[in-house]
């Protein structure tokens, strides 16, 4: 892709890198532009990178929906851009690859919700976040779906029902992201949690990943009964007998092709 692209991919060793480059509109979420994100991730999917990060080129990071699409729109076009939107979150989730944002600026609203959709992330100390609809017209319903499930209730109504915005500090002791750091670490920083992230049998990651979000929003027993299903199946995958023998023979594992 060039850089007149709105959306950017390169390749660095095991890691991809997804750069929003549509800083003209402050990275806004069009409908095209959503559909382009949503490629680039299904189409990194079916690599064999280990590892993806998502950035942005401009001074924000994102600010969430595009207007130009939605003002006027009907019922029915706001409906299938909302699912558009969804289907991009979907996606960040359910491919193999662990996803981490690394975030600069403003991520608002569904920029927020893009942030809160990744596996993890790392901000740098001037990014700021915000669900602004509370204090306008059109509340952050989308958005809180995926923050709240990052912040817990009490602090997901704060953030929507006040608008303010979140600087990163907060953020990181909210769990919205993992880590906070100086402006001029946030590159170093991304790569070193994805590395830690990374690490182990590629395959076991990508499946440990589908269970997690799959008995995240589930009762604490079904979440039992569906992770003992998953655990005890996957017991018996070539990536899981090789690192118990490996540890038995205090060697180091040699995960299978």
């Amino acid at each position: 892709m060039s850089e007149a692209d709105d959306v950017l991919l390169s390749r660095d060793g095991d890691f991809t890198t997804i750069t929003m480059n549509r800083p003209r509109r402050r990275n806004a979420l069009s409908r095209t532009f959503l559909l382009q994100l949503t490629d680039a991730f299904t189409a990194t999917a079916g690599t064999d990178a280990r590892g993806i990060v998502l950035a942005a080129n401009g001074p924000v990071f994102s600010a969430g929906h595009d207007f130009a699409d939605m003002a006027g729109a009907s019922h029915a076009d706001v409906r299938d851009l909302l699912r558009t939107c969804t289907a991009l979150m979907q996606a960040i989730q359910s491919v193999p690859q662990v996803v981490i944002a690394r975030v600069h600026g403003l991520a608002t609203a569904a920029g927020c919700q893009l942030v809160a959709s990744c596996d993890l992330a790392v901000a740098a100390e001037s990014a700021a976040f915000a669900a602004p609809g509370g204090k306008g017209g059109w509340f952050c319903h989308t958005p809180l779906v995926a923050i709240s499930r990052n912040i817990g209730r009490k602090r997901a109504a704060e953030m929507a029902l006040t608008g303010d915005t979140v600087d990163a500090a907060t953020a990181a002791d909210w769990g919205l992201v993992n880590y906070a750091v100086p402006d001029d670490d946030l590159d170093k920083a991304t790569l070193a949690l994805l590395q830690r992230a990374t690490q182990g049998s590629p395959r076991s990651k990508a499946l440990g990943k589908q269970a997690m979000y799959a008995q995240l929003d589930r009762p604490e027993a079904d979440a039992y009964t569906y992770a003992v299903e998953v655990m005890a199946a996957s017991s018996q995958t070539p990536e899981a007998q090789e690192g118990m023998h490996a540890f038995l023979d205090k060697r180091r594992p040699t995960w299978p092709a």
